[in-house]
């Protein structure tokens, strides 16, 4: 029986996603105006929580293919399993917030997903595994989405620059798993778009970064960002010639840990 409304719930969510697959990009740089009641702070928690899932649930999957290559690296697989718990975390903090029977709903589905990625954990790694990863990593994309958009609002100049901060270090994994799948195989036409998407989302979004009025010492900051995803993006689009992994992963991490004190400093200002 769970397994059925597991696979109904996939359904659902393939035909409400369907027709935006072509247009994934910065998915709140242009939040909509609700006309729900006034924001509460289960909102805010909801849609925090939602964030981290969207980025982990690209990291599980870039992670998952970097251990497909070096399957004897333990530290990979404890990153995975550490990856994995903030997966649950905020599945929980989401349950333990929401009142919508939907949202309980995606929820299920969304375990049922966590529980299948910590049964490809437990087992060697292959590449049907590796598909397997990657269509789980869609899900949980698709599945935060949604909820997201029941408790969607309009952002404070703050709300917004934190927001898109989250959006950029989701579309740095995000670029990250497509080069890894490319490269390993995985080289169909939707896959080849979405990574072109994705580049393109990340340097749309950083362009509120550039234009943002920080102190000194944070601009520093936002340049040498700015610098590092040019690079990131150069290692991308030369996939064809060259496949450096650890280079790429490496400079993301170092990229994402650089984004979190403008983040920072825009959660301090909200």
């Amino acid at each position: 029986m769970k397994k059925f409304l597991c696979f109904f719930l996939l359904m659902v969510l393939q035909f409400l996603y369907a027709s935006e697959e072509a247009n994934m990009g910065s998915t709140y740089s242009t939040i909509k105006s609700t006309s729900q009641s006034k924001v509460t702070r289960g909102n805010v928690q909801i849609i925090e929580a939602t964030e981290n899932i969207r980025y982990v649930s690209q990291k599980l999957a870039k992670e998952y293919l970097f251990f497909y290559l070096n399957p004897e690296n333990e530290k990979v697989h404890k990153d995975l399993y550490a990856s994995l718990e903030t997966l649950t975390q905020n599945l929980r903090a989401i349950s333990m917030v929401t009142k919508d029977e939907d949202t309980q709903n995606i929820l299920d589905f969304l375990a049922y997903s966590k529980e299948e990625i910590d049964r490809l954990l437990s087992k060697k790694v292959n590449k049907d595994a590796v598909g397997v990863m990657l269509g789980h990593s869609e899900t949980l994309l698709e599945g935060a989405d949604a909820i997201a958009d029941t408790y969607a609002y309009d952002y404070s100049k703050e709300e917004r620059m934190l927001v898109l901060s989250k959006n950029i270090r989701f579309s740095l994994e995000r670029m990250s798993k497509y080069y890894m799948a490319l490269k390993l195989g995985y080289d169909v036409a939707v896959n080849r778009e979405n990574m072109k998407h994705t580049i393109a989302s990340l340097k749309s979004d950083f362009v509120h970064f550039e234009t943002y009025v920080y102190p000194d010492k944070l601009k520093k900051v936002e340049q040498l960002i700015s610098n590092l995803l040019t690079s990131n993006i150069k290692i991308v689009n030369s996939e064809a010639d060259y496949f450096i992994p650890s280079l790429l992963l490496d400079s993301v991490s170092f990229s994402e840990d650089e984004m979190d004190r403008l983040s920072l400093y825009h959660s301090k200002n909200l």
